[in-house]
């Protein structure tokens, strides 16, 4: 391998913002947030996601809503009420 060409990695902490589990993984993400993991007690980067293997539809075989997702909503809704 090339020396000097490849980006640093590092442990980073994913955590889903919904079930708040935490996955510690090998990445090259900057991140500007602190967590600390909850299996050995020490702080790594952390990256909040919205969804993960731990609550995607696909994985969990169940269905669920994302809190934005009623805005959309609410928003066509207003927007109809506006045209008449």
């Amino acid at each position: 391998m090339k020396q000097g060409i490849h980006p640093k990695t590092r442990l980073v902490i994913f955590e889903d913002a919904q079930t708040k589990r935490q996955f510690l993984i090998e990445s090259t993400i900057n991140a500007k947030e602190k967590g600390i993991y909850e299996k050995d007690g020490k702080e790594y980067p952390l990256v909040r996601l919205e969804v993960t293997s731990d609550t995607h539809p696909f994985y969990t075989g169940e269905q669920t809503f994302v809190a934005s997702a009623g805005q959309v909503d609410k928003f066509n809704k207003r927007l109809e009420k506006s045209k008449k």
